[in-house]
């Protein structure tokens, strides 16, 4: 038996979606509500956590396999093997501020960063040689500039649309972010044959 673990929110009905189409079937109640579950024939355990939480279960063996984001994995920096890129959940993370307030090119130093992805912005001003002030938050990030505490944002966007709404523009692309499917390092090697054959079955339909 293969334990996978999927992410809560929106990568969730895809991914079940893409297992269906490899001929897995679920229990008919709400799988969403559920905690973890198995398809029918007791081959594969599904284990819901949230997303951030995904590669943490797979890095210590407690899943097998996982669905992650990429922006997930580069944030985390977890020891995971990727397998494969399943080209759904598509999104941005970008750096955004106030409507004209700021050029890319000529970002002054000491600005003040809101974000919840502090690794990866980091990184990235750090390629900039720039010197920022780092301000993490676990929501509602666009609110920041607005607010007045911050100058920037680094966030995840998909459409764009509710940067505009709060009167924001994107001023960079730091990474383009898809769901992808990653093994535990040392199951990749011992369960090989299974894992394999699973991620080609995967692969055929992504």
């Amino acid at each position: 038996m293969l334990t996978i673990a999927l992410s809560k929110g929106y990568l969730l009905d895809t991914a079940l979606k893409l297992f269906k189409k490899i001929g897995l079937h679920f229990p008919a109640a709400d799988i969403s509500r559920k905690l973890e579950f198995m398809d029918s024939t007791g081959e594969y355990r599904f284990l819901i956590v949230r997303p951030v939480d995904v590669p943490v279960y797979v890095e210590y063996g407690t899943a097998d396999l996982g669905i992650a984001g990429k922006d997930i994995l580069l944030e985390g920096r977890h020891k995971v093997t990727e397998l494969l890129d399943l080209k759904f959940g598509f999104c941005r993370l970008v750096l955004a501020a106030r409507r004209g307030a700021y050029r890319q090119d000529t970002l002054p130093t000491g600005l003040r960063v809101a974000t919840k992805f502090s690794n990866s912005a980091a990184a990235y001003f750090q390629k900039l040689d720039l010197d920022v002030e780092l301000i993490k938050l676990y929501g509602s990030v666009e609110l920041a500039p607005v607010d007045g505490l911050s100058d920037v944002i680094i966030d995840l966007v998909a459409t764009g649309r509710t940067l505009k709404e709060n009167g924001l523009e994107v001023l960079d692309e730091i990474y383009q972010s898809t769901a992808r499917l990653i093994a535990n390092r040392v199951k990749a090697k011992s369960r090989y044959r299974e894992i394999m054959a699973l991620a080609k079955k995967i692969k055929r339909v992504a």
